[in-house]
């Protein structure tokens, strides 16, 4: 029993480790488009369009394609050729980035650099995205007062993605990007454990101090 617990954390930990990794891959590629757009003063936000008619137009008309994308099985240069086709009418920027991400094999990540893109282009237009954990639902009284609190934090319009975790217990924690603003009271009571747990060893620590001076002399 013990063992199959262990191979599946092991498990978890490595898909979570996975995501991550593809998120911050995707999170690089985003903000090389946006600054491969900002040096020609390209407009990103057209080119994001394009990026959202790649999938709302073209995969979902033919969904094979994206399959072959994400497949290691096909080529670069047929994935390239098959590129050439479907953007005869893109734009340079759009298409040289298609074809820079192919040739780094990571055109199985397009859906993921198409999220961090559109999370980069709201976070220009003052917008900082924000994961509000509680252990209840939050009713919209509460929800609007702490928009006007993240509204100071963040210094921007939060979007707001509320998740809902009983073992939260109460209060409430805030993630903003990698900052994690934690006051949930499980999170106190873990703290307050913590700092009984090191006051004590302190004092033990200086007993045993003390002990040996009264011992030297």
């Amino acid at each position: 029993m013990q063992e199959n617990r262990k191979e599946q954390d092991a498990a978890f930990a490595a898909e979570f480790n996975a995501d991550v990794s593809r998120e911050k891959i995707a999170e690089v590629y985003a903000e090389a488009l946006a600054g491969a757009c900002d040096a020609v003063q390209a407009d990103f936000d057209s080119v994001l369009e394009e990026f959202a008619s790649l999938f709302a137009d073209v995969f979902a008309a033919w969904p094979k394609l994206e399959e072959i994308f994400n497949s290691a099985m096909v080529s670069a240069g047929e994935k390239s050729r098959i590129l050439d086709e479907i953007l005869g009418s893109s734009s340079e920027m759009f298409r040289n980035f298609l074809k820079t991400v192919n040739r780094r094999g990571r055109l199985d990540l397009l859906r993921d650099m198409y999220r961090q893109c559109a999370v980069l282009s709201r976070r220009r237009h003052g917008h900082v995205a924000v994961q509000i954990t509680t252990a209840a639902p939050l009713d919209e009284t509460v929800r609007e007062s702490l928009v006007a609190q993240l509204r100071k934090l963040v210094k921007g319009e939060p979007d707001i993605t509320a998740v809902v975790d009983p073992e939260t217990i109460g209060g409430i924690i805030v993630r903003v990007g990698d900052t994690l603003f934690d006051a949930s009271i499980a999170t106190q009571l873990k703290n307050v454990r913590q700092q009984m747990i090191d006051r004590s060893a302190h004092e033990i620590q200086s007993r045993r101090n003390s002990f040996s001076n009264t011992e030297g002399n």
